[in-house]
């Protein structure tokens, strides 16, 4: 039996009622962890079960224990915008964030913490970009992005980049009345199943597991935006023109247009610099990323670097970097390097 989904109208964060699900995915052999300098655990932010988030941030603590010797704990939490507070404020050493809630906390406007400016954080390396993308059951009526004025949309978990921008973007595109429904991606999917939501609008690398899981056992219908609602969202926002492939999905037909943000893995200012060092060779030069993590990992390389024009990199990324031989922006070099 499925629990109703509660709608909200406004976005907040309850430190004392959000407990994270801890889940280790990886020891380290006795012979890494007798090598390990650090003697650290280090704890990673990543998202709800089912989206992307948690899938490559599960993979990632897992490459992490295993290469370094370094016991990394994935902590599933509500996203982008959670994780940076979580890394600012020392709860985790390591998480995944998108560059628009990144933006929005390094300048102390996220609704999690209103005023205070995140600058604990660091940026580690560039993972892959997040597109938007809407699923429905195939009878549901609902087509294209007008038929979800009036509707039940399921939008992520509260706090999360899908929750705080499917609005932005709805409103900026004159669909009104619109009832979001917060929760995680596997539960929102299971809610369009059993029609207590009529459609799902997600953000996540590609391919999305709850999208894929529901459409295994129902006929959907995945859409995105027109061309005209995707120049004026690039227009309005801090977001990337992005085509989502056909055959992503097995119901989707054709090259759908879309909005996207970058995501990149953060890390605390505190965090070693050689342990940071070593982390992103491992990580960068991992020969079959795409295996080890996500599909989306295909885009964790190293020449995006350029994305992040929102966060000073850690010094031990910018090491990392300089010796690989890329240049790193002077406006993303943190006090601390200079």
């Amino acid at each position: 039996m499925h629990a109703k989904p509660t709608t909200h109208r406004r976005r907040c964060w309850a430190w004392a009622a959000w407990i994270p699900a801890l889940m280790v995915l990886g020891t380290a052999t006795p012979s890494l962890a007798e090598d390990n300098p650090w003697q650290a655990t280090l704890r990673l932010g990543t998202a709800s079960p089912g989206g992307t988030y948690a899938v490559y941030g599960e993979g990632l603590a897992r490459l992490i224990s295993q290469e370094l010797g370094v016991d990394t704990v994935p902590e599933n939490t509500g996203g982008p915008y959670h994780n940076m507070a979580l890394v600012h404020s020392g709860d985790v050493e390591l998480g995944l964030t998108t560059l628009g809630p990144a933006r929005e906390a390094w300048h102390g406007k996220s609704d999690v913490a209103p005023g205070v400016e995140m600058r604990n954080v660091r940026a580690l390396f560039p993972m892959y970009q997040t597109p938007f993308q809407v699923i429905t059951l195939a009878d549901s009526g609902i087509e294209e992005i007008s038929d979800l004025a009036g509707r039940r949309v399921g939008v992520g978990p509260m706090g999360g980049t899908c929750a705080n921008y499917w609005p932005r973007f709805l409103e900026a595109l004159g669909v009104e009345d619109v009832q979001y429904q917060y929760d995680g991606a596997n539960q929102l999917a299971d809610y369009v199943a059993v029609n207590l939501v009529d459609a799902f609008a997600f953000c996540a690398g590609l391919p999305i597991r709850a999208f894929q899981n529901l459409e295994a056992r129902h006929d959907v219908h995945l859409f995105t935006f027109t061309e005209e609602e995707q120049a004026r969202l690039v227009e309005a926002f801090p977001v990337a023109p992005f085509g989502i492939p056909a055959a992503t999905y097995d119901s989707q037909t054709t090259t759908q247009h879309s909005v996207a943000f970058w995501n990149f893995a953060i890390g605390s200012k505190d965090l070693p610099e050689d342990l940071v060092y070593e982390l992103m060779a491992r990580v960068l030069e991992h020969p079959n990323l795409s295996e080890a993590l996500h599909p989306a990992a295909a885009d964790t390389r190293p020449e995006h670097l350029d994305r992040n024009t929102v966060m000073w990199f850690h010094p031990g990324a910018i090491r990392y970097y300089r010796d690989q031989g890329y240049a790193v922006d002077g406006d993303r070099i943190p006090p601390e390097a200079e």
